[in-house]
């Protein structure tokens, strides 16, 4: 018997590896993702008794599988409805080999594989809200717990329980399986699933509200999944393309904050301490979307965007004629404000402020941005840049009004010229 705690952490570690595969292989087996996840949850419940009493098993991933098909198997020949139903989609004869021997049920490690891209198509399956989409991807596929998702969002632990449980309740009442679709439906269907990651690695990039800006720990998940999906999913362009994304943005963490906690933004960060190993990988994995061939996505555009800085070992090097133009061409394959406001803080720096207010002025009135405290916080740094301050320090005190990110408030207070009581956390 080890010390409970470190038999602990060593749990949630396999799970955290191990808990999209223990769910993907069962729910081939019940044809039910809502149920396979109740079902992997109950073997790691199982694993949280025994381990810490008999010790952790030498293959802690194949225990907590073989566990979780043995409750599967249980539960079928419990349930005549649910045996039924496995009949009548075809599962009579994998019912059978798991009648007869459990590890006849062992599959290739390929066809795991599938089985996991499969659940996270699941995960992200169109039907479900992008909230719930999220908070099923990082429990099922990400393997983190009710508490852990509701700390990263900040939200109620039984507000993510529900939703969790009502997105399961969906996936199963329509019937949602394993499958990975293809021609037609493939592309939504992805950019459903890169949607998920995204947000996840967007919240831990510019955390909306709390005291922190950045969340390293959701950024670190974002990155992992990312490279789980890439490596399950080589093929495809934009499964590189973000990947590329988040590992440039993350690269910038060190130099994102300062000693005194507060942002740090891009032109004056000390790009010494952006991670150059991660940049790397991160241009590799843009190389293998370029090498792909086909139009560029929304994902492998916001990367080449992303890469013209990293590849800028100073702010003044940066290639902002170039990054205009990848924004023109990301305008145009998805218009978007939020694009085009991009697009004007670029301008600003290939050819001055004032056209680049023009630009921002003309997105005043869009709902898109109506409470988007970038919007005044952009048009701001352009207003101070062309010496109206009374103006800029007006804008920047809007902004800060809109932002619900105690850091980012500060920020924008203290360009605003006004005094906090509280400078740190």
């Amino acid at each position: 018997m080890g010390d409970r705690e470190q038999v602990q952490r060593t749990l949630e570690a396999v799970w955290r590896m191990e808990a999209a595969k223990v769910t993907a292989v069962v729910a081939r087996l019940v044809g039910d993702v809502g149920l396979a996840e109740d079902l992997a949850q109950d073997a790691l419940v199982q694993a949280l008794e025994q381990w810490p009493r008999d010790g952790v098993p030498d293959k802690p991933g194949a225990w907590l599988t073989a566990t979780a098909k043995r409750r599967a198997i249980d539960r079928i020949r419990r349930d005549a409805n649910l045996a039924a139903k496995l009949a009548q989609i075809g599962h009579v004869e994998q019912l059978r080999v798991a009648d007869l021997a459990e590890a006849q049920l062992d599959r290739a490690i390929e066809d795991i594989d599938d089985d996991v891209l499969g659940l996270i198509f699941a995960a992200c399956h169109p039907i479900l809200t992008a909230s719930a989409r999220v908070s099923l991807t990082l429990g099922m596929i990400g393997g983190l717990t009710t508490r852990e998702i509701a700390r990263a969002f900040l939200t109620k632990e039984s507000t993510i329980g529900q939703r969790i449980s009502r997105a399961k309740r969906t996936l199963s009442a329509d019937g949602v399986t394993l499958e990975i679709p293809s021609g037609a439906e493939l592309g939504p269907r992805l950019a459903s699933v890169l949607e998920v990651v995204y947000l996840t690695f967007n919240e831990g990039y510019a955390a909306t509200s709390g005291r922190d800006w950045v969340r390293g720990d959701l950024m670190a998940e974002a990155i992992r999944l990312g490279r789980v999906i890439a490596a399950l999913a080589p093929s495809e362009p934009e499964v590189h393309g973000l990947l590329a994304l988040m590992e440039i943005q993350a690269s910038r963490t060190r130099a994102r904050i300062g000693p005194d906690r507060a942002p740090v933004l891009l032109l004056d960060q000390d790009r010494t301490r952006w991670d150059w190993s991660l940049i790397r990988h991160a241009v590799t994995a843009l190389d293998r979307a370029s090498a792909l061939g086909g139009i560029r996505g929304p994902y492998v555009l916001q990367a080449a965007i992303a890469a013209c800085h990293a590849r800028a070992r100073t702010a003044e090097a940066t290639d902002w004629t170039r990054i205009v133009a990848l924004y023109e061409e990301l305008g145009r394959l998805r218009p978007s404000p939020i694009v085009e406001l991009n697009r004007a803080v670029a301008l600003s720096y290939a050819a001055g402020p004032a056209p680049a207010l023009a630009v921002v002025d003309g997105l005043a009135g869009s709902p898109a941005l109506a409470g988007y405290h970038l919007l005044p916080s952009v048009r701001g740094d352009l207003l101070a840049r062309l010496g109206r301050e009374d103006e800029a320090r007006a804008e920047f005190a809007r902004a800060a009004e809109m932002t619900q990110n105690d850091a980012e408030r500060r920020l924008l207070l203290r360009r605003a010229g006004i005094r906090t009581t509280v400078e740190s956390p």
